[in-house]
This record gives structure tokens, C-alpha cells and sequence, in this order.
């Protein structure tokens, strides 16, 4: 199946994202020779502040030049004109804390139709920066759709702007960093709670791996290939 192409309001929004970063934020990409030219996408990435959506708005889906869909928070969806922007940049409500099986499935269909979606596996904002432990859903879903992983790291957007901040703080340097495709599979082990939890550090460890040592929280350990306590 073709891939679909951006459409003209997400390139809009990143145009103007980019121009916002530019006048209150010092921000740096690296690791964009890693993005994928087609088929499914499931991109991940650590979050750790209001700002991270924003970066990856501005800088990441324009260099892809494909629809990307995200899994965000489904309160957000009915704030006044902010809502109708997010549903316009592809943005699909999840209900926090619930087991929400319709998006679920519309998450699935998203990688079956070859397309991207964009998980933050942590589920809510790290009020510290440092990474906190995935819920399992976007383990069960890498591994039931099979598609190809790509790891985001965000740097420094807890100064920029922290958890509980109304407002930004300015001229903070950011950086996004993308990593390099994988593939996850669930190890084969009598206890499924198990392999799910060490499918979920395999996972995490990419984004662990981009990020610097203070930034990397539970999933510090998993840095070379060991298991956290």
C-alpha cells in the first residue's frame, strides 16, 4: 500500500513550530540519515515535557513527509481550538489508566496500512527527565504488529519546559536525537509477565541509549545490554 503523503495543515504546523523554536529555544537535531523512506513506523520516544509533541511536530515529521498518527491523552482532544489542532495533526484519544481496546485496534491498523504511529510508552510526563517504566501496551503492540521501532530521545525539554509549568522557560537548549530501526520480539519464557518486562527494557534501552546517563532513569541499567533492578 502507498504510503500517505503529508498533508498541507501538519506542514503548516511544523513551519511554524520550527520558527517558534527558533525565537525561544536553541534546538538541535541529530540522527535524521535514520528515518525510514516508507513502510510502517512505530516511532518512540521519551516525555518529559509539554514541548516534546511540539519538537517532534516540528522537526521530525516534516523530514519524514508522511501522515503520522499519534497516541495522546483524549481529555486534550476537547480543549477548545488546541483539540481541533492535535485531531488535525493526527492525534487519537486515549483514555489515561483504561484498558482502551477500540485504540488499541486503531493504533494496529495504523502500522497494518504501512503507515506511522508515535507512542510516548511512558504514558504520562517525567516530572524529573528521567525515564520512567513503559506501560505494556506499546511493547504488546511492537511486537503483535512487527513493525520496525524507531527510537527518539529528547534532551533538555524538562528545562525548557517542566511538568506542573504553565509556561515555558526560554532559550534552553534542546536536543532531538533519533537512533537507528529495530525490531522486537517477546522472549519465549514460561512467564508471560516476564517476557513482557524484558521485552519492555529491550525497547526502552534504544531510547536509554540516546539519551545522557542523568536522563535515563529505571532504564539506565539496561545501557549495555543489562537488566534494571
Amino acid at each position: 500500500m502507498a504510503a500517505s503523503k503529508l498533508a498541507p495543515f501538519p506542514r503548516f504546523t511544523g513551519g511554524v513550530l520550527r520558527l517558534a523554536a527558533a525565537i525561544f529555544a536553541r534546538v538541535k537535531v541529530e540522527g535524521l540519515e535514520n528515518l525510514p523512506e516508507s513502510g510502517p513506523i512505530l516511532v518512540i520516544c521519551n516525555h518529559c515535557s509539554n514541548a516534546d509533541g511540539m519538537l517532534l511536530m516540528g522537526f521530525i515529521v516534516p523530514e519524514i513527509g508522511r501522515r503520522m498518527t499519534w497516541l495522546g491523552k483524549e481529555e486534550a482532544l476537547s480543549w477548545p481550538l488546541l483539540g481541533r489542532g492535535m485531531r488535525a495533526n493526527g492525534v487519537v484519544g486515549v483514555r489515561r489508566g483504561a484498558g482502551d481496546l477500540e485504540s488499541f485496534k486503531q493504533a494496529r491498523s495504523v502500522l497494518d496500512d504501512g503507515d506511522i504511529l508515535t507512542i510516548f510508552p511512558e504514558g504520562t510526563r517525567s516530572p524529573s527527565g528521567a525515564l520512567q517504566r513503559a506501560k505494556d501496551g506499546a511493547t504488546v503492540l511492537a511486537v503483535r504488529s512487527g513493525a520496525p521501532i524507531l527510537p527518539i530521545a529528547i534532551v533538555g525539554s524538562q528545562r525548557f519546559w517542566p511538568k506542573g509549568k504553565l509556561l515555558p522557560r526560554p532559550f534552553k537548549r534542546m536536543t532531538v536525537r533519533v537512533g537507528k530501526p529495530f525490531t522486537l520480539a517477546m522472549p519465549k519464557l514460561a512467564d508471560r509477565h516476564e517476557s513482557l518486562r524484558l521485552a519492555t527494557s529491550e525497547m526502552m534501552s534504544h531510547v536509554a541509549d540516546l539519551l545522557p546517563p542523568e536522563q535515563r532513569g529505571v532504564y539506565g541499567e539496561t545501557v549495555g545490554g543489562a537488566e534494571p533492578v
